[in-house]
């Protein structure tokens, strides 16, 4: 198998961790997103989205989406469970990733793509406007995830899972994005802390 990412991008980024956390190492191949390899005919051919990490495996399946192929890997190696243990935190992680992902991750990318020079020719139009309006979306999620954490470790509860890893790269995504952590964010800044000290948060 092989996985195609490319790393500085966000989503890439999510499955690197969760395979760091597994301990699985997996033959990749970087695609060079400022170069536009992703619009190459023979990416197209195994992503028409166009868009990375697509996980290859050696029958000829490919799978895209950072979240479908943490999935796969969940199945073939199930410990550490990082998408919950039992019926219940299962929907709590799923329920928080979702969260995460759409009101977090996305909106911080909407921001980073729609004013940053260097995404001028792969986000046409640029639309400044649709990157203010996210910025107040962020603010306010981030308030509801520090009510969250207030009482707990984990954004989903007392263990790491995908809802943590989204988490920590819509965070730390932020930076590129010019966009500030707010300071009394107390809960999220120490989650921050916690979760960016774990060795996974290098990959």
């Amino acid at each position: 198998m092989k996985l195609y990412e490319s790393g500085r991008a966000p989503n890439p980024r999510r499955v690197r961790i969760f395979l760091s956390e597994k301990g699985i190492t997996v033959p990749s191949e970087q695609i060079d997103l400022a170069a536009q390899e992703q619009k190459s005919p023979e990416f197209t051919a195994l992503n028409p989205m166009q868009r990375v990490p697509v996980l290859a495996l050696d029958d000829g399946t490919v799978i895209a989406e950072s979240m479908a192929i943490c999935r796969y890997f969940e199945r073939l190696r199930p410990e550490p469970p990082l998408f919950g243990r039992g019926p219940k935190e299962e929907a709590l992680v799923e329920m928080w990733n979702r969260r995460m992902e759409l009101n977090l991750l996305s909106a911080v990318m909407n921001v980073f793509r729609h004013t940053h020079p260097a995404m001028k020719e792969m986000e046409s139009p640029q639309v400044p406007e649709w990157a203010e309006a996210n910025k107040p979306r962020v603010a306010d999620f981030l308030a509801i995830l520090d009510a969250e954490l207030e009482n707990q470790l984990f954004v989903a509860g007392d263990h790491f899972t995908v809802a943590d890893i989204t988490g920590l790269v819509a965070i730390e995504f932020m930076r590129p994005a010019r966009l500030e952590l707010a300071e009394d964010l107390s809960n999220v800044r120490r989650w921050y802390a916690q979760i960016s000290a774990r060795p996974s948060a290098k990959a």
